[in-house]
């Protein structure tokens, strides 16, 4: 008698045997409800009406607002005011610089952090838990408490005045090294590198053939971000280069009077939101696969 026959299976069980060919979905394969894209759309309309609300007052004529309720659709004062805005300030000037500020920084920054992260996640190296400490140290510093030491490095230098001055100090983040390496610490396994290094490449090889395609993502959420950041940046451009000034300088010229237009204000912002926004729209799709490759990762 076999050991199956033997022993007879349990009358009163309540275990329910799994069918075959059907696998647990843990509700994954669930398509969104109403909630979801209720929750979507309301995230969606938050996040575009400071934008729309821009748009409406930047297009009104400057007595649409002494009502007791202010507007709610666009006006048909747009391009004058925006007109206005480019007779006010040297608008084209100040978004040469900011073009060329925001891209300087950006790609400096990408380069700089690529290369770092790269190497204190998977490079061998004397004191690399220390340096990575105080990298991350560094972070818990208010930004505030270094522009009067930058200010007087850059006086000392003779840059102030110049678009170098703006530059400089944000060539490379520590927020951008340790956001590459938490990235590639596990993006990249180390029989990769090993395996590299063994058919004879150099080390800059191995970071350039195997290194920069995995952190591909990674670097154009970065650069996306740091751009933005170069980008909407007033303090340091408004102490160091004041004459020489980006366009979040040049726009706060327009409130400088004692009477303040605010159409006229938010037209100037909407005109320098157009960039970022074009951006956005490029680049879309390269953040969107970047952020899902960074949470599917492990």
């Amino acid at each position: 008698m076999s050991l199956k026959t033997a022993i007879p299976p349990a009358k009163n069980s309540n275990v329910v045997p799994a069918k075959p060919g059907r696998k647990r979905s843990f509700g994954l394969d669930r398509r969104p409800g109403f909630l979801t894209y209720g929750l979507l759309l309301a995230f969606f309309l938050g996040g575009a009406y400071p934008l729309w609300w821009s748009f409406v007052t930047g297009s009104s004529s400057g007595g649409a607002f002494e009502g007791s309720l202010p507007p709610i659709f666009p006006g048909e004062a747009f391009l004058s005011n925006v007109s206005e805005v480019f007779t006010t300030i040297d608008f084209w000037s100040a978004l040469g610089n900011s073009i060329i500020v925001s891209s300087i920084i950006t790609i400096s920054v990408v380069g700089f952090s690529t290369l770092a992260g790269y190497s204190f996640a998977k490079l061998r190296f004397r004191g690399k838990q220390g340096l990575m400490v105080f990298v991350i140290a560094t972070l818990a510093v208010p930004t505030q408490l270094g522009i009067i030491p930058l200010f007087m490095m850059m006086k000392q230098f003779g840059w102030t005045g110049s678009l170098g001055a703006i530059m400089v100090p944000t060539l490379v983040t520590a927020f951008g090294v340790f956001f590459m390496r938490q990235y590639l610490v596990d993006v990249i396994p180390d029989e990769l590198i090993e395996a590299a290094r063994v058919d004879g490449a150099s080390m800059i090889q191995t970071f350039w053939h195997v290194g920069v395609p995995a952190a591909r993502p990674a670097m154009a959420i970065l650069g996306l971000f740091t751009f933005m950041t170069a980008w909407t940046d007033y303090l340091w451009p408004l102490l160091v280069a004041p004459q020489n000034p980006t366009l979040q300088v040049a726009l706060s010229q327009l409130q400088s009077a004692k009477y303040v237009d605010h159409t006229i204000v938010m037209a100037g912002a909407v005109m320098a939101t157009i960039p970022l926004l074009l951006l956005f729209v490029v680049a879309g799709k390269q953040l969107v696969s970047g952020i899902m490759a960074g949470a599917v990762k492990g």
